[in-house]
């Protein structure tokens, strides 16, 4: 049997409440919050988590870093698991608009970029807090965000527009001040203009273009009511602006709307969307809570099949709505506040509500067969994917739909008679609540924390708070985890006090606004947690001894109550003073009557023994049980017990009453002291009894030595005093108006103060003792703070966090022992099956580690461990769980591309055996990169998105600007007779007629002869000399010199436009010659883009180099994993020198492994390193040779 223990030590922690508006409301994917660490000037404004796109080793390991800004422009980087500052910056006092990390984190992972207002963005080093550069614009700025796939383009959002940067940089500050343009609606669009504006094309008349020459005019359309502008991460060039009642989707290569999202007339306005990477989706949150998902529609257009055919189709980019989650009741005070979404797998959204509520909503996915979709749906339907973590999986084989949102659904890009080879399954998504956190309703509060933690309560208690509201209702938090034990509601008006009589049950006392006649309402009730409620009378309750009840009434003689049987048992005479402030004696003769009855019944439980060696075995149990019955026993038997208290009257005479059953004797009364004013309060604890006046004197008795002192404060009315629990803590908190102190009755001198407008900004309205050295304070800006007793603001650990329930994060054991967590479930060659359990391994490690480590493992959900156990699953399908796991970005994205391209080599060579290709072609089709990877994707495929998004350009054109660039795409995707009707349609009155005329005709009459190939390559040589690129490339292409035109773009320095043309018109090996010169580009010092430069070299199926740069960027683990993924793919030629780094991949894989202490998986990477490994393999032997020896 497990030992049993206890948690008695409470963290300072916060409980907060409803968010407060503040920092700027504008920017809706910031969380306002409260927090009680260094931002003790204001509410914070923006909170960022930072981004983990980097390799993470021992001197990178994986950490929570969070930072937040507050409203007086302070930014603080947090690490969240020891709640630590790492630093904090502050520029100027204005609040900080908007700020993110950089994804790109080869050169650095600490680089935040911060909006100061009113037009500046500065980047800063999160970890030292050294600014780098500032950039200033002649704008206001309002948000930014920037281009996912090239990290040196960002967009800002500002008053009147949008200004593009397209040379940003780590290493200095933009050199140009941007494009800057502006969204109008032009007055007449060519292919819209046979439209009708009625039913479902009604939004299609909203098309808007950007334009950069000035700006548009009064009646046109701008940015002013613009909520938000994101790139979107599923394609490259395009961006989404964000209207209360409109998405508008912009291709950015034409500065054309190419989608809108429109809400009808009854619908509930946008309030925030979140852009998905992983599919073309948008999270959408709503004005009413309601957050939806839109999934772009494959296929344009799609009609019933009894449906006509439309005489006018026009293409766009529509997104189908495929779920929503249930709304939330709206007030004044309730609404949707913002909205997050999970950024490794996108299935699950957190939405934050004005009131403090937390909602965690999560994606599920349901199969359904193809028949039960309604035949007048517009909407595509959705397939299950036909790879899981990579891999083509058969309907036998273990898969998690549900773990992430490209594991739900498939990209869809085929046809009906391509599913027929495939197990795909039409699915549908729904989202389900699976969390719900609470915050603090608004102020006022009244608290109460439960009896302390004594010897013998010990293994009952529970850290229980009860906090009593403005509304009525009592919520009891379990201070240990922070969550809340119980809502209780009690009461019809304000709580004014709580007081515990057991550590299940209080006596709540709430009063009403006086009514007409000036009378007021009054409520007291007896709350016994684990059964319910029960009442007792309309009265007030001063303290108690968990015996006895004092009430005291304003305009009424004093009552004393029995607690126990919820009985009057005496109601003073009229002439009875009035009370002004009243204690209970700490002392009584409970203790004695106890003795008493325990040897009573110790004496009965000895007559009813046998024998002497029986007595000593019995005595001990039957003594531990009475003890434990004491209370109940206390409660049948009817034991009173003698009490006594102190009161005083108006005057300040103090009264000294003993209680015993129904009998109240006057036993001593003391003079007022003259130095004291009304007394407005009183403490006892032991020997020392103080009072508090409404002057703000404090009066410290020691009635063993029969002295008193009093101490002037000069803060007003003391409200409360509370001795802090503990023997012979003689600590005590005073409450006051303008804040609240620490006192030492034993010094009698002060330990602490905090006082509101100096120290704060919120001002305390109760206080209470958490423990014998923590307080508790309730403020009037909706928290409840736990602080160490010097009341200074501290922050809360989460290492320190008692949970309810295991949780998986693997960022909260130490570097270590994550690390190894991480290679204990990635490979386990030593083992014939494998293992989830920590101890079965050689790990010679300290025991509370490998507790945490195996609580991490217990807490995985039953498919993860489904998957991690089953022997089918692959190395590199491991590889893919463990990066979404730990929320990996960088691990994920190089073994989603290195899963991809193994895997579809591995079918190559299996097809090429088989010397037929009829199977390996529709599984290109099904299963390829998704377009989010860019470049990175097959050319085929990557050439049929670029083919439908010119076509989709081609339709939306409205100007001759947007016609012209059409037509430069056409030509370059090789689609010349396209291009040339375009060219044609210039009009005479356009100054470009008589060249885009002269365009056409040598476009329709280039022939591939020498002389005119010469001619027209001089001339594209002689162009691009003096400065036009974009025409000599197109000239190089009309000639089929692609490849000469991509070099060009190379030696300008338009890599990405030459890539993009080297999949579009090479052929394979051309296109690897201009990708691998991109590669060289990428990895050269003054660029460091040496991840990406590894995934490009992924898709060119170059491995032997993807290990060796792997290994020489000191990537071990990626590098070992990899490599022998790449044998059991047959990807490497095994030859002298791919042995060679087998060999040093294994060894300086084993020796990270050593550093981690995981000596299990050391010596089994040890043994394939061949000579190298064997040094190693010794000295982690050598150990167990000295023990044997010994």
């Amino acid at each position: 049997m497990l030992p049993f223990t206890v948690n008695i030590k409470l963290s300072a922690r916060t409980l907060t409440g409803a968010l407060r508006s503040g920092g700027n409301p504008g920017c809706h994917t910031a969380l306002v919050l409260h927090y009680a660490g260094r931002h003790t000037a204001s509410a914070l404004a923006i909170v960022k988590w930072a981004k983990e796109n980097y390799h993470h080793n021992i001197g990178s390991p994986y950490s929570l870093r969070l930072a937040s800004a507050d409203a007086t422009g302070k930014i603080i980087v947090w690490d969240v698991a020891t709640g630590t500052a790492r630093c904090e910056i502050q520029e100027h006092t204005k609040p900080i608009q908007d700020m993110q990390w950089l994804w790109n984190q080869d050169a650095s992972r600490d680089l935040l970029l911060a909006v100061h207002p009113p037009n500046y963005i500065v980047l800063w080093n999160a970890d030292t807090g050294t600014k780098l550069w500032k950039k200033s614009y002649a704008e206001n700025i309002l948000s930014f965000s920037f281009d996912p796939f090239d990290p040196s383009h960002l967009a800002l959002l500002t008053s009147e527009g949008i200004v593009f940067v397209s040379d940003f940089s780590p290493s200095k500050a933009p050199a140009s001040s941007g494009k800057k343009v502006y969204i109008s609606s032009p007055h007449s669009s060519p292919s819209h203009k046979l439209v009708t504006a009625t039913g479902a094309k009604k939004a299609l008349d909203k098309v808007k273009i950007l334009i950069s020459n000035e700006k548009p005019s009064a009646e046109s359309v701008t940015l002013n009511d613009c909520l938000q502008l994101s790139y979107l991460p599923s394609k490259r060039n395009y961006m989404l602006l964000l209207y209360p009642r409109e998405i508008l989707i912009l291709d950015l290569e034409v500065n054309q709307t190419v989608g809108v999202i429109a809400i009808e007339r009854t619908g509930i306005p946008f309030l925030q969307v979140i852009p998905c990477f992983q599919r073309d989706g948008l999270f959408c949150l709503h004005e009413n809570g309601c957050i939806t998902l839109r999934v772009r529609r494959l296929n344009s257009i799609i009609g019933s099949p009894n449906e006509e055919p439309d005489p006018d189709p026009v293409q766009e980019l529509i997104y189908d709505l495929r779920s929503q989650c249930d709304a939330i009741r709206v007030t004044k005070t309730v609404r949707p506040f913002s909205m997050v979404c999970c950024p490794v797998n996108e299935n699950s959204a957190a939405l934050i509500v004005s009131d403090g509520r937390v909602m965690i909503w999560e994606l599920k996915s349901t199969i359904s067969g193809r028949s039960l979709r309604a035949s007048n749906s517009s909407a595509s339907p959705l397939y299950s994917p036909a790879s899981f973590c990579g891999i083509p999986v058969g309907a036998s084989q273990n898969k998690l739909p549900d773990l992430s949102l490209d594991n739900m659904i498939g990209q869809g890009t085929v046809a009906e008679e391509q599913l027929k080879n495939y197990f795909l399954q039409e699915v549908h998504l729904k989202f389900l609540l699976t969390g719900l956190l609470s915050g603090l309703p608004l102020p006022q509060f009244a608290i109460r924390m439960c009896p302390p933690l004594t010897t013998k309560n010990l293994k009952q208690y529970q850290a229980l708070l009860a906090v009593g509201t403005s509304n009525g209702s009592v919520l009891v938090y379990n201070l240990t985890s922070g969550l809340l034990h119980k809502e209780l509601s009690i009461h019809s008006c304000e709580v004014k006090a709580i007081e515990w009589v057991s550590l299940t049950g209080f006596l709540s006392f709430a009063t009403s606004a006086p009514n007409n006649l000036g009378l007021v309402r009054n409520e007291l009730q007896l709350v016994d947690l684990p059964t319910g409620l029960y009442f007792l009378e309309n009265l007030y309750i001063v303290n108690s001894e968990k015996q006895y009840l004092a009430v005291v009434f304003k305009d009424k003689p004093l009552e004393i109550w029995d607690v126990r049987t919820c009985t009057l048992l005496r109601e003073m005479p009229k002439n009875f003073p009035v009370v002004t402030a009243l204690e209970w004696s700490p002392s009584h003769n409970l203790k004695s009557l106890r003795k008493k009855q325990l040897a009573a019944r110790e004496a009965m439980a000895r007559q009813t023994v046998a024998s002497d060696t029986e007595l000593i075995s019995v005595e001990s149990s039957v003594i531990s049980l009475l003890q434990e019955a004491e209370s109940k026993s206390e409660l049948s038997q009817n034991i009173s017990a003698r009490e006594h208290f102190v009161f005083t009257d108006t005057d300040g005479q103090i009264y000294y009453l003993t209680v015993e059953g129904n009998s109240v004797k006057d036993s001593a009364r003391i003079p007022p002291d003259g130095n004291m004013g009304s007394i407005t309060c009183i403490a006892w604890k032991g020997d020392t009894l103080v009072l508090g006046d409404v002057d703000g004197n404090l009066n410290f008795w020691d009635l063993k030595a029969r002295v008193s002192r009093g101490i002037p404060t000069h803060r007003g009315w003391v409200r409360k005093i509370r001795f802090a629990p503990g023997k012979g803590n003689q600590k005590l908190i005073s409450l006051f108006n303008d804040g609240a102190e620490v006192w030492d009755a034993k010094e009698v001198q002060m330990v602490s103060s905090l006082r509101s407008g100096r120290n704060v900004n919120f001002r305390i309205l109760d206080v209470d003792w958490c423990t014998s050295d923590k307080v508790i304070l309730a403020s009037d800006d909706g928290c409840i703070r736990v602080l160490e007793m010097s009341m200074k603001p501290s922050c809360f650990k989460m290492d320190e966090q008692e949970l309810s329930e295991p949780v998986w994060c693997p960022y909260l054991l130490v570097p270590r022992a994550s690390l190894a967590l991480k290679a204990f479930l990635l490979h386990q060659p030593w083992n014939d099956k494998y293992s989830l359990d920590i101890f079965h391994v050689d790990y010679p490690e300290n025991e509370n580690v490998k507790k945490l480590i195996q609580e991490q493992l217990n807490s995985l959900s039953n498919d993860i461990k489904k998957l991690l156990l089953d022997p089918e699953f692959t190395l590199l399908q491991r590889c893919l769980l463990l990066s979404r796991l730990y929320g990996d970005e960088s691990e994920l994205h190089f073994w989603t591309v290195a899963a991809h391209y193994l895997h579809n080599l591995y079918q190559e060579k299996v097809q090429t055996a088989k010397t037929t290709d009829t199977v390996i072609l529709p599984e290109k089709l099904v299963n390829p990169l998704d377009i989010c990877y860019d470049i990175l994707c097959e050319n085929s495929y990557f050439q049929k998105f670029q083919l439908e998004r010119v076509n989709l350009q081609e339709v939306k054109r409205s100007t001759y600007d947007h016609t012209r660039k059409c037509a430069d795409q056409l030509l370059l995707l090789g689609q010349t007779d396209r291009a040339v009707q375009l060219l044609l349609e210039t009009s005479a009155e356009n100054p470009h007629y008589y060249c885009d005329s002269l365009k056409a005709c040598l476009v329709t009459t280039v022939t591939s002869s020498g002389p005119s190939q010469s001619t027209i390559k001089l001339v594209a040589t002689n162009m691009i000399a003096n400065g036009k690129l974009a025409e000599g490339v197109q000239l190089l292409c009309l000639i089929d010199k692609a490849a000469d035109a991509c070099r060009y773009l190379q030696t300008y320095g338009e890599w990405n436009r030459a890539a993009w043309l080297a999949k579009v018109r090479l052929n394979a090996e051309e296109c690897a010659d201009v990708l691998k010169r991109w590669v060289d580009h990428l990895c050269s010092p003054q660029v460091n883009q040496k991840s990406k430069a590894i995934l490009v070299l992924l898709s060119l199926g170059c491995f032997t180099r993807v290990a060796e740069m792997l290994h020489s960027m000191r990537y071990f683990d990626r590098a070992a994993l990899f490599v022998e993924a790449c044998l059991r793919y047959d990807a490497i030629e095994v030859n002298e020198d791919t042995n060679i780094l087998l060999l040093k991949s294994c060894g300086d894989y084993a020796r990270s492994l050593k550093t981690l202490g995981f000596k299990h998986g050391s010596i089994q990477f040890a043994s394939k390193a061949g000579a190298a490994g064997k040094d190693l393999l010794n000295e982690l032997e050598q150990p167990k040779q000295e023990v044997t020896k010994g």
